[in-house]
């Protein structure tokens, strides 16, 4: 098989590159390993309202369970921040079916697209990568394409393969379980979250609607904490008195939270999404994240094979690091500090700001917010906390 492009992954990312590719007249094929794309889900499925246009997707209610509008917070010691828009903020979405769509899209656009094909390796001739090695259906084939996109998550074995950089310290990367199940007594028109040192250690407890009962339930943690995931969200449940008896389905995962991947493009092989470690570092979602990266990726692609010049490529790693990267790095910083809070610290901050400035500081713009925050007695009153929130501000 012979194609200008291969993507091998069809997440988030690899549909969007697949997609924008095909439209403009050059020859895609899309794989995965999955026999059917989008299973299972690893993902809380919430999502901003914002994507749909911004990457031309259709806002299609056959992938969305229910339309959120706001959030509400939750302090160790149960102080609350609650965010509420009279317009609808978010969704929650059925992975299962959006994940599939997404490669349905590339499919219209004119993209092969081919399940149940695992990415094994690399090609090379004369020393240059001329494709990949793949097992469809359990035979093996060969692949080549001009340009291979590796879209293929945090284990990334065509980015390995292709001598591209992704390691990341344990650290650098959180343990998820989540449980979709039967839950009453939470707003259901809001995604709630909990925080605290005792409840998840660098993370957060939430709880995401999907139906007026019906939620997904999770947690996120350093993934090199002692403890499993599962025990803080059952330890959680029990001491709020919620049953976990209704459980339709159960999802792990490991989510990266920094170790962003420097060299995203290697002479004809990029790097996109989860692979690149392309991920919001504060809160783990990397939806967004990958569907620009897919499409700053996909944008020097064409151009490249336009120009026949595949050194085009080295753009996307300019661009990605100049826009988001450097956004998702001030995001990394605010992590970096926000693990060193106590639980004390927690209740105060969350007592003191408000819905916007939570915005702010999860996009990266923290500047004005830390300013403020450093003018509040119950802040300046603490030695600790000035010095913590006057690293922020300074490169």
């Amino acid at each position: 098989m012979k194609y200008d492009v291969v993507v091998v992954g069809a997440g988030i990312a690899g549909p969007i590159v697949a997609r924008n590719v095909a439209r403009a007249g050059f020859s895609v094929l899309l794989i995965d390993k999955k026999a059917a794309i989008g299973t299972p889900k690893q993902c809380a499925e919430g999502i901003s309202i914002k994507v749909f246009e911004k990457y031309d997707i259709p806002y299609d209610k056959r992938f969305i369970n229910r339309e959120i509008y706001g959030a509400k917070l939750y302090s160790p010691s149960g102080y609350e921040l609650e965010m509420r828009y009279k317009e609808v903020s978010g969704v929650i979405l059925e992975r299962k079916v959006f994940d599939k769509m997404l490669a349905y899209y590339a499919a219209k656009a004119g993209a092969d697209v081919l399940a149940r094909t695992e990415a094994t390796d690399v090609i090379r001739k004369e020393g240059k990568i001329a494709g990949i090695k793949a097992r469809h259906e359990g035979e093996p084939v060969e692949i080549y394409a001009d340009v291979i996109v590796a879209a293929d998550g945090v284990e990334s074995t065509i980015a390995r393969k292709a001598g591209i950089n992704t390691y990341a310290p344990p650290h650098e990367f959180d343990s998820a379980y989540e449980y979709e199940m039967l839950i009453e007594g939470f707003d259901p028109d809001m995604i709630h979250l909990w925080f605290g040192n005792e409840i998840a250690p660098r993370g957060y407890v939430w709880v995401f609607p999907k139906d007026e009962d019906r939620a997904n339930v999770g947690i996120g943690i350093n993934s090199d904490n002692p403890q499993t995931a599962k025990y803080y969200l059952d330890k959680w449940l029990k001491e709020n008195k919620i049953p976990a008896k209704k459980l339709l389905e159960i999802n792990v995962g490991l989510v990266p939270v920094g170790g962003f991947v420097k060299e995203l493009a290697k002479d004809n092989v990029v790097v996109v999404g989860d692979a690149a470690r392309q991920v919001n570092p504060m809160h783990g979602g990397g939806m967004a994240e990958a569907m620009n990266a897919g499409t700053i990726a996909s944008k020097w692609i064409v151009k490249a094979l336009e120009e026949e010049n595949i050194s085009l490529l080295q753009n996307y790693t300019k661009e990605w690091w100049e826009t988001d990267g450097k956004r998702l790095e001030r995001v990394l910083k605010v992590r970096h500090v926000t693990e060193k809070l106590t639980d004390e610290d927690l209740d105060i901050f969350i007592q003191v700001l408000s819905g916007a400035d939570t915005e702010k500081i999860a996009g990266g713009d923290y500047g004005e917010v830390i300013k403020a925050l450093l003018k509040h007695p119950k802040v300046i009153l603490s030695p600790r906390r000035t010095m913590l929130l006057t690293e922020l501000l300074w490169p």
